[in-house]
This record gives C-alpha cells, structure tokens and sequence, in this order.
C-alpha cells in the first residue's frame, strides 16, 4: 500500500533512476509559486521524508527560500526554525514539514497556506498539523490545499476520512446515526 501511495506522490520516489516529470509535484510547485506571489507563505506537509527531500530540489530550482522539520531536526533546532520563519521578513517562504515531526507542538503563525501534499489515514492528523497556523496571533485567514491525484488509492483515502469525520460527528451530535443504521462494511471501513 505505501508504494502505491508513494507513486501518486511522485514515480521518483519508486525509481531511483527516474528523469520524468511529476505532475502532481509541478502543479505543487505552481501552487507555492502562486502563494508567494500573493504575500503568502506556505507550509507543506508529507508523511513522507523522501518526498520532502524531491521538494526540496524543486524549491531550489525556483529560488524559492525554505526550511524543513522532519524527525531528525533536533528539538531545540525546531524552535529556532520556527521563530525564524514567523518572523515578517524571512527570506523562507515554504516551510517543509514532515507530518509526523510536525503535527503537533509548533506555532507556525507566520504561514496562512497549508498544502497536505499527500493524504494521511488519519484525518485528525492532519488537522492537527494544519492547527500548527491557527494559533493565538494569527491575524490572517488560513487557505488549506489537499493534493489528491484523481482516480487513486488517494481518492479512496479521502473517502474513508470523510465517512469516519460524518461517523464520528453523527455519533457526537447524536443525530442520523444509530447503531441499527451502521452496516457490517461501514464498521470494518472504520476499524481499518
């Protein structure tokens, strides 16, 4: 499952010797170059580092001005990453952030676009890193970007977490679900 993922992502992260483009990573990069070009700044996230790093070699092609946390930055470096891309005239635009490192514990102010360049099982997961920029200070509206390559196993995933997200709301609100109304595939979706 996870090299099927991986190549909606980018067939660079399957083919060590692959020289093609990707279209998913250039309509990215478009996104980003819009952004900035707006007055935005950016942060994306990946659960996967290898992405990060076919990113990475996209943004230096543009000069564009980045920083990345994966799960080998240092604790303390984090926060220095972090001040110095909140600042108001950081020459990074795009902060690159594994999605697991960077999911919780941060104050990434300074952004107002998130890009999830892949979807996560776990749709809390997600909202959690997006909340990195919904933090006290935050004076600006947040515009998130979910990359979703069409008729994928990333469609699918996008499915699955909006039945877990109306599941679990109907549940909290108690409304339009019953346990007689839930289905055997239903459950089994859920627990997957």
């Amino acid at each position: 499952m996870t090299r099927i993922r991986e190549i909606c992502c980018d067939p660079g992260l399957l083919y060590e010797d692959y020289n093609g483009e990707s279209e998913k990573r250039l309509a990215c990069v478009d996104l980003i170059k819009s952004a900035i070009d707006g007055g935005h700044k950016v942060l994306l996230f990946s659960q996967f580092t290898s992405m990060l790093d076919l990113l990475e070699e996209s943004l230096k092609a543009e000069e564009i001005g980045f920083l990345r946390i994966d799960g080998q930055t240092p604790k303390a470096r984090r926060l220095t990453l972090v001040n110095v891309f909140n600042h108001k005239d950081s020459p990074a635009k795009v902060f690159l952030i594994s999605l697991k490192a960077g999911g919780t514990g941060l104050n990434l102010t300074g952004a107002d676009t998130v890009i999830h360049y892949d979807p996560w099982w776990n749709v809390a997961a997600q909202n959690q890193a997006t909340d990195r920029t919904h933090r006290i200070g935050q004076e600006k509206k947040v515009t998130v970007y979910k990359l979703i390559a069409k008729d994928t196993v990333e469609e699918a995933i996008l499915d699955l977490q909006e039945a877990k997200s109306q599941l679990a709301q109907g549940i909290l609100t108690a409304e339009s679900v019953s346990s007689a109304s839930l289905q055997k595939e239903d459950l089994l979706k859920i627990l997957d």
